[in-house]
């Protein structure tokens, strides 16, 4: 617990609206035109992302592509849906020796460290850059009726949404 608040006290970090803890690091000065968007937007953003154990990210989506990069602690398990409505799952860190993903834009995902005693670090770039604006949470009982086709999604959908 000591090492959690170390961690969220030195990089400065704030409560997420999905849960855990961030802050942004980057936003580039460099404009671009998103698709189906008539606004310019940073090309990308970067935040420091840090999940306790017992915490996890609720499902949600954006309209950006979002890479997660592993920094340090437990393995996170992020779950998304792909585009068959197939519940799928990345295991970034150590144990699973796997470092970075990307969920596409505008797909369902959320994700909880493996190890409820620990935490992990990771880092998260959107392109093009993440606003507020475009942060959708998932509902559990719209998410359930479109995802909840066996129990394991079910059981998923519910213990990683807070409504």
């Amino acid at each position: 617990m000591q090492e959690i608040k170390a961690f969220i006290h030195s990089l400065q970090l704030q409560a997420h609206p999905e849960g855990g803890f961030y802050r942004e690091m980057y936003r580039s000065p460099t404009m671009v035109q998103a698709i189906n968007t008539p606004n310019e937007k940073s090309a990308y953003t970067s935040i420091y992302y840090l999940l306790s154990g017992h915490d996890f990210s609720s499902w949600h989506r954006i309209k950006s592509d979002e890479t997660w990069y592993f920094h340090y602690g437990c393995d996170v398990l992020i779950y998304f849906f792909d585009a068959e409505n197939g519940l799928q799952r990345i295991q970034l860190g150590l144990i699973g020796k796997k470092f970075q993903a990307t969920i596409p834009a505008n797909t369902w995902f959320a994700a909880k460290p493996l190890d409820a005693a620990s935490f992990c670090l990771v880092s998260c770039i959107v392109a093009p850059g993440f606003e507020f604006s475009d942060f959708e949470m998932g509902k559990r009982q719209e998410l359930l009726v479109e995802y909840g086709q066996t129990q394991e999604n079910k059981d998923i959908i519910t213990s990683l949404t807070r409504n």
